[in-house]
């Protein structure tokens, strides 16, 4: 029998030690607000491959101190019982970020663990990338990093990497939450992060290596990501967004002789409020409405941007006066192009390109064209960088994957890296100013070469999460015609186009291999569909559909393969309204749409 909700909150006040969640959960108790009370304290907040995120306050379901030190005692039995020994610990600049670092150091110290903390007695903020790299350096058998990325200010995140410095996967997660549902009582001395801290550093178990970690990933980019000197003609204005990425991207622009960084000077220091942004999303065109006004001002036809963390990259460039924000399939393209074109040809047939089955396949098809090999994963780079280390150890090049979610990886780190990836677009876009030509006209090349590539990405927001299955399995499943075989189990058509390929990566089904079972891994809790589909005129779509595991979304991912660039947009944004309309029917389902790109 569940325990009522009194008891719950009982559960709670006896073992949190933090005054101010105490008061909000004795609060609600006082005044009866038990619907507010199961919110927070009937279910627990999960821990999945990205770790944990969601909203800050008190009760189970949302993080804090307490949330915090369950699951980092949970994770160092986990790890213990693994070989660990050794972790990495960085936190950024948002609400309680640096007080939630220093419990979970506190729980690994306590369990015997010695901690490379990306810090210093300060409590000093850094970029996410310091940390999957501290991990490669200092062969610790993990990393966690205190972070929301880009979510708004009143969240926060919990992100952990494993020894190969990579984000887990499964069935790390199942197997951690499993360890964090047994270990939810603080053992002695959880709260008392001062002792532990002052005990560890008297038997040497707690290193502070903020400025050694600082110098040698500032090291790594001079000696593998940065070749050459900027020309004093390549300007450029630079935000973080609020966030952890000035002090960095100013010591790479020196080592590029870039002397004076011009940055937006009210987004250029930590803010853990995102003062003068909605979202502290750089993919969001508001975002950098500050940055373009700034360059306008001071005559400069680019500007550059971080996240928060510094872990995505996203430019804009001026076209034809105006401002165009390149999206993260383009910015992927580029990267890939430029990086490509640095390689012996000798050398193409070893070297792989990477990115998620959502982003976009204009690599494919350069890399088919080229003989570069090409290969897709899952969504999020913890597949990503999982594939690239499987085949670095089969012996392959891997030089570069991306998302389109503004993630670009550059190695040896096997995570997205926002800093990389600025230092090596600056080099990119300076190269092409020398050579007589732009990121715009580099696209419009590509495009010859390769085939016009549009995308139309969406999302639509869940009224009630238990509809998903309900659209998925009546909506979309079932819509195959009745004469169809069952071993076919999809519509042969979408409006005007046919159906030429499908996946379906819930249901373990592929029509495009010899016995149907897909290549990427099946995940029956979540919903996940892939179509390629051809019209009578010879465009090409390729869609994803699949369910959010992180917000009440269903997210939507079109792009169109045409013979020229306008064309291209209207077929992916028609086959967005032939999904609404279609599968979604958001007039009877109650799903909210929301255009992306």
């Amino acid at each position: 029998m569940s325990p009522s909700i009194k008891a719950l909150a009982h559960q709670w006040l006896s073992i949190d030690r933090n005054p101010s969640t105490r008061s909000e959960i004795l609060k609600l108790l006082e005044n009866e607000k038990f619907k507010v009370l199961e919110e927070r304290l009937r279910r627990r907040i999960t821990f999945g491959t990205a770790g944990l995120r969601g909203r800050m306050g008190a009760g189970f379901s949302l993080m804090n101190d307490l949330t915090i030190i369950q699951a980092s005692q949970g994770l160092a039995n986990y790890m213990s019982k693994a070989g660990g020994k050794s972790i990495v610990i960085g936190h950024d600049h948002r609400h309680n970020s640096k007080q939630f670092a220093e419990y979970t150091a506190t729980a690994f110290i306590l369990k015997g663990f010695s901690v490379y903390y990306v810090s210093n007695r300060e409590g000093g903020d850094i970029p996410t990338p310091f940390v999957p790299f501290a991990v490669d350096y200092y062969k610790s058998f993990g990393g966690i990093m205190i972070t929301a990325s880009h979510n708004p200010s009143a969240d926060n995140g919990y992100k952990v990497y494993w020894k190969n410095g990579c984000q887990i996967i499964p069935p790390h997660d199942r197997r951690i939450q499993d360890e964090i549902l047994v270990n939810t009582h603080p053992i002695e001395g959880a709260w008392n992060f001062k002792a532990a801290f002052d005990h560890a550093e008297s038997i040497s178990c707690i290193h502070y290596c903020m400025e050694e970690v600082f110098s040698l990933y500032l090291q790594r980019l001079t000696t593998q990501v940065i070749t050459t000197q900027i020309s004093p003609r390549t300007r450029f204005v630079y935000t973080p967004l609020h966030g952890v990425g000035l002090k960095i991207v100013t010591a790479a622009c020196q080592k590029m002789g870039i002397d004076s960084l011009i940055s937006v000077e009210e987004q250029s220091q930590p803010d853990p409020d995102f003062g003068t942004v909605e979202f502290p999303n750089p993919e969001e065109a508001s975002a950098l409405d500050m940055a373009k006004a700034k360059a306008d001002a001071e005559g400069i036809d680019l500007l550059l941007a971080n996240d928060p963390d510094a872990d995505r990259f996203s430019a804009a460039v001026k076209d034809n006066g105006n401002w165009r924000q390149l999206t993260g399939n383009e910015l992927g393209y580029l990267f890939a192009e430029y990086i490509i074109s640095q390689i012996p040809r000798e050398r193409y047939s070893s070297t792989y390109l990477l990115n998620s089955t959502v982003s976009s396949q204009m690599i494919s098809s350069m890399a088919a064209t080229l003989g570069v090999n090409y290969i897709d994963t899952l969504t999020g780079f913890k597949w990503i960088g999982n594939k690239a280390i499987e085949l670095e150890k089969s012996g392959y090049n891997v030089p570069f994957a991306f998302e389109e979610a503004i993630g670009f990886m550059l190695p040896p780190i096997h995570d997205k890296d926002g800093i990389s990836a600025l230092v090596l677009f600056l080099q990119m876009y300076d190269h092409w100013i020398k050579s007589g030509t732009s990121a715009v006209l580099k696209l419009e090349e590509g495009f010859k070469k390769y085939g016009y590539f549009k995308e139309c990405n969406g999302y639509y927001r869940i009224p009630n999460l238990s509809s998903i299955k309900t659209i998925f399995n009546e909506n979309i499943r079932r819509l195959r015609d009745a004469d169809t075989d069952l071993e076919k189990p999809y519509p042969d058509k979408l409006g005007r186009f046919t159906i030429s390929a499908w996946r379906d990566l819930t249901t373990g089904y592929d029509s495009s291999t010899k016995d149907h079972l897909p290549l990427l891994p099946v995940d029956r809790t979540t919903q996940m569909i892939t179509a390629v589909m051809r019209s009578d005129d010879e465009d090409t779509v390729r869609f994803t559909v699949r369910s959010s595991g992180t917000e009440p979304k269903l997210k939507v991912y079109i792009e169109s393969c045409s013979n020229t660039e306008k064309k291209a947009s209207q077929v992916s944004h028609e086959v967005w309204k032939l999904l609404d309309s279609e599968w979604f029917k958001t007039e009877t389902t109650g799903l909210v749409s929301s255009f992306v790109a």
